[in-house]
């Protein structure tokens, strides 16, 4: 598939430092992003390193949520597991959250403010922006994609969309 593609390539990029604060053991799993930030800041590299993977995870919202706004941005995650936290950074104002755990794995539900939820195959809607969220622990190939669209992203900058 396209996420495992992605993994063994050698080009997945390195998480932020803002995300390795909030990841529990950053040199095994990592995160990027893909879509579009607000425009004073630097557009996710991930579009042009893996644009089909982008094209696919996007479509894939679609399918999920045939009735969700389409997210200006995706976080796509490999083998993370993050310590409890509220999303902050380019993120700031967004959208509700949707989440999907892929991959051949056992355990790694999301706590969201002391609730569990089993989101391998089984997509989430919550607000990460103002609830506490972490991942708890899991063994096996685990990946997660996590949409939202970032206050001052416009449907227009959603450059797939047409």
């Amino acid at each position: 598939t396209l996420l495992r593609e992605a993994d063994i390539s050698g080009l997945w990029p390195h998480s932020s430092t803002a995300r390795q604060k909030v990841l529990d053991n950053w040199t095994n799993g990592g995160s990027f992003s893909v879509g579009c930030l607000p425009k004073h800041l630097v557009q996710p590299k991930g579009n042009a390193l893996f644009p089909d993977l982008m094209k696919a995870c996007f479509e894939l919202e679609t399918f999920l949520c045939p009735d969700r706004t389409p997210s200006g941005t995706i976080a796509i995650n490999r083998h993370a597991q993050f310590k409890p936290h509220r999303d902050s950074g380019a993120g700031n104002g967004q959208s509700s959250s949707l989440i999907v755990g892929l991959g051949d794995y056992s355990g790694g539900e999301l706590l969201v403010e002391g609730v569990i939820h089993d989101i391998r195959y089984q997509p989430l809607t919550f607000d990460g922006w103002s609830q506490r969220h972490s991942t708890l622990p899991f063994v096996g190939e685990r990946y997660t994609l996590v949409w939202f669209t970032p206050m001052g992203v416009e449907r227009d900058d959603m450059f797939w969309l047409e």
